[in-house]
């Protein structure tokens, strides 16, 4: 079992990657940064329904602020939701704004109101790390998922991912009737196919949400990652399959329990296809992310030369020991599954 126990390097975004985001529309300007919100006065425990400790507290800041800063985070929902749609913002009021010290992140979590009909939802304010960055990026180009996310400066905001948290699903929901547990497991072989080829790491399973939808014959489920921290940071390979987490045993379970190995195999090579197919669909994009981060390490430099090895040994691949940073290790790493699904092919 894998285990992930330091907190992660800060990296500054490069002025060569904020030419990136602006290129490709990710930058704007924000009435309201993640250092101004740091500014608060107070703070209380937040607990959720049953009384237990969320590690979230909701802040508050003085009288003179509050206005000022709830009426930049409207103007900041409405630019991140539906492009600085003004009109939409005499409609919403800020319920809550919740802070946690414990993420790599030290995020914020904005909870805002439609005032007509009480419906919510949840935006974050985070540094803007270039790791994680690279990890919204990536997962917006070769996941099945859109991700909506802006950078001001050294301010990242994200939307939230809705969905049942992992660790809760294999709690609460596993053994429910209505549930195909062999559509769960052949989710979780894709998933954790999809984090390895793009070597996104830590996700143990409240890093990631069950998203599930009524089809008209059965529930289909699908797992998606919340949590980009550690995208291509650590130096095991292990790190980047989910199988190999204690947190994700009871979906490991699942796997072994009710399916064969044939067909395992069968939805590896089948989320392998659709991978390469969002490689071929998004290639100037990738190569121009791959050029703008080529010479950023992105992690350690011990972390580096262990997944190298890991990596050339995995693949088989002699060429991985040019590699010096993670971008160009997930750069050949990524070309290798490409050209295995064209053989197949």
């Amino acid at each position: 079992m894998e285990h992930i126990s330091r907190r992660k390097q800060h990296f500054k975004v490069s002025p060569a990657f904020l030419k990136y985001l602006a290129r490709h529309g990710r930058t704007i300007y924000l009435p309201v940064t993640y250092q101004m919100l740091l500014g608060y006065q107070d703070a209380i425990t937040l607990y959720d329904k049953e009384g237990r400790d969320t590690y979230w507290e909701t802040v508050f800041f003085p009288p003179s602020m509050t206005e000022e800063i709830h009426r930049g985070l409207k103007r900041t929902y409405s630019i991140l939701k539906a492009s600085g749609y003004t009109q939409a913002e005499e409609h919403l009021h800020i319920e809550r704004i919740d802070y946690c010290v414990f993420g790599n992140s030290k995020p914020f979590r904005i909870k805002i109101v439609n005032t007509y009909n009480e419906v919510h939802d949840y935006f974050y304010f985070k540094i803007a790390d270039a790791s994680r960055i690279w990890g919204l990026e990536l997962e917006h180009l070769l996941s099945p998922y859109r991700i909506n996310y802006l950078v001001d400066g050294q301010t990242l905001i994200e939307e939230h991912i809705s969905g049942i948290p992992g660790d809760l699903f294999s709690q609460r929901y596993m053994d429910r009737s209505e549930f195909n547990p062999r559509r769960i497991a052949k989710e979780f072989v894709k998933f954790n196919e999809r984090c390895f080829m793009r070597l996104l790491g830590d996700m143990r399973s409240y890093n990631f949400v069950f998203d599930i939808t009524q089809d008209f014959d059965d529930i289909q489920f699908r797992i998606r990652a919340i949590d980009f921290d550690q995208q291509s940071y650590e130096g095991r390979k292990n790190i980047y399959l989910p199988q190999f987490f204690k947190e994700n045993q009871p979906f490991v379970k699942e796997v072994m329990t009710r399916l064969h190995p044939d067909v395992i195999k069968q939805y590896q090579m089948e989320e392998r296809s659709l991978f390469h197919r969002r490689v071929r669909a998004e290639y100037f994009r990738l190569s121009d992310l791959q050029r703008t981060l080529t010479t950023e390490p992105l992690s350690q430099s011990d972390k580096i030369e262990t997944l190298r090895d890991e990596l050339a040994d995995h693949h088989g691949q002699s060429n991985f020991s040019k590699c010096t940073t993670m971008p160009q290790l997930l750069h050949l790493h990524i070309k290798c599954f490409v050209k295995m699904d064209l053989r197949k092919a």
